[in-house]
C-alpha cells in the first residue's frame, strides 16, 4: 500500500493534483478542500489511499491521516465506492461526518450528491458503530467545512494559477448556482462551474 506521497506540485487540475515522487509525476485524486491547500512548485505531503480494480490504479489524496482513514472506514458500508467517499469528504469534516452519524443526521448525508432520503437512513446504520466518536467538542466544531465555500473556492481558484481578481471574479460568477442549492453548496461542483465561466472568459 502507498500509505503517503511527498514531493513538489507538478501540476494541478479541478480534481486531482500531481506530485513529483523521486522522478515519477503521481497523479493523486483529491477533493476541492485538499487540493485548495496545494501550491505548484511547492512541497507536499499527502496522506494516500491505493484503490485497485481490473482496469485501473487510483491514488486517493488526503489532508492527513484522519481523512484517509475516514475515506476507507465510509467504504465498508454497502453502495459506498471510492468516488461517493470523496464526495462525502468534499462536503463534511471527517469530524462532521462521525458527528452526522452519532446523532443520526440524516439531512447532512443528503447534502452528499448522490445519496437520497432513503441511502442516507442506509448509512446511518451502517456507519454507526464504524466511524467512532466525534473528536473536536464546542460550538465551533459543529460548523461544516464548506461553511465558507468562497474561500475555498477562491483559494482552490488561485491554487491552479487564477488571478485574484479572476478567482473574485468566478466566485461571484457562481455565488446564485451556490444560493440555489441551499443548505451546504458543494465546493466541487461550485468549482466546475467557475472553471467554466473562467474558460468563456478568456
Amino acid at each position: 500500500m502507498i500509505a503517503f506521497v511527498s514531493g513538489p506540485v507538478a501540476a494541478l487540475a479541478p480534481d486531482a493534483a500531481v506530485v513529483e515522487v523521486g522522478g515519477i509525476g503521481m497523479a493523486v485524486q483529491c477533493t476541492p478542500n485538499t487540493l485548495s491547500t496545494l501550491r505548484v512548485g511547492q512541497p507536499a505531503k499527502l496522506a494516500t489511499s491505493l484503490v485497485v480494480r481490473e482496469d485501473s490504479l487510483t491514488l486517493y489524496g488526503f489532508a492527513d491521516d484522519d481523512e484517509r482513514q475516514t475515506f476507507e472506514l465510509l467504504q465498508t458500508a454497502s453502495g459506498v465506492g471510492p468516488r461517493l467517499a470523496q464526495a462525502m469528504l468534499a462536503v463534511h469534516t471527517p469530524d462532521a461526518l462521525r458527528r452526522a452519524v452519532a446523532t443520526g443526521d440524516e439531512k447532512a448525508l443528503t447534502a452528499v450528491p448522490g445519496i437520497g432520503k432513503k441511502g442516507a437512513q442506509k448509512l446511518l446504520l451502517e456507519l454507526k458503530d464504524r466511524l467512532g466518536e466525534p473528536i473536536g467538542t464546542g460550538a465551533g466544531a459543529a460548523a461544516p467545512v464548506s461553511a465558507g465555500w468562497r474561500d475555498q473556492l477562491h483559494a482552490a481558484l488561485v491554487g491552479l494559477g487564477y488571478a485574484t481578481r479572476e478567482a473574485d471574479e468566478a466566485v461571484v460568477a457562481v455565488t446564485p448556482q451556490a444560493e440555489a442549492a441551499g443548505g451546504t453548496p458543494q465546493v466541487g461542483q461550485l468549482l466546475k462551474a467557475a472553471l467554466q465561466t473562467l474558460n468563456r472568459a478568456r
